[in-house]
């Protein structure tokens, strides 16, 4: 956000489609070598299409309040950071 001067809600949507693009590249990769199980597959596509649309209607209705989203993304970002320190220090 900071090198670009995005907002925040153009920054967690240009970050979906990065991740999304990548994804379905690697998906596509491993159906073509038969190693995908449909119905798991299925589950996942479920779930994600699910919540990418309740993620949506929750940026947009927190994206008016900018101050509130910040914090609750350097909210997760700061939960993601203390389990991975924790797990790779103490939970090994």
């Amino acid at each position: 956000m900071l090198a670009t001067g995005m907002t925040m809600l153009n920054a967690v949507g240009t970050s979906l489609l990065a991740v999304g693009a990548f994804g379905l590249a690697t998906a596509l990769s491993y159906a073509a070598s038969g190693l995908v199980d449909w119905i798991v597959a299925a589950e996942f596509i479920a779930g994600g299409v699910a919540g990418g649309a309740l993620g949506m209607r929750a940026a947009l209705h927190l994206g008016r309040d900018r101050a509130t989203l910040n914090r609750i993304f350097a909210g997760l970002v700061l939960t993601v950071a203390v389990w991975i320190i924790w797990r790779n220090t103490l939970g090994a």
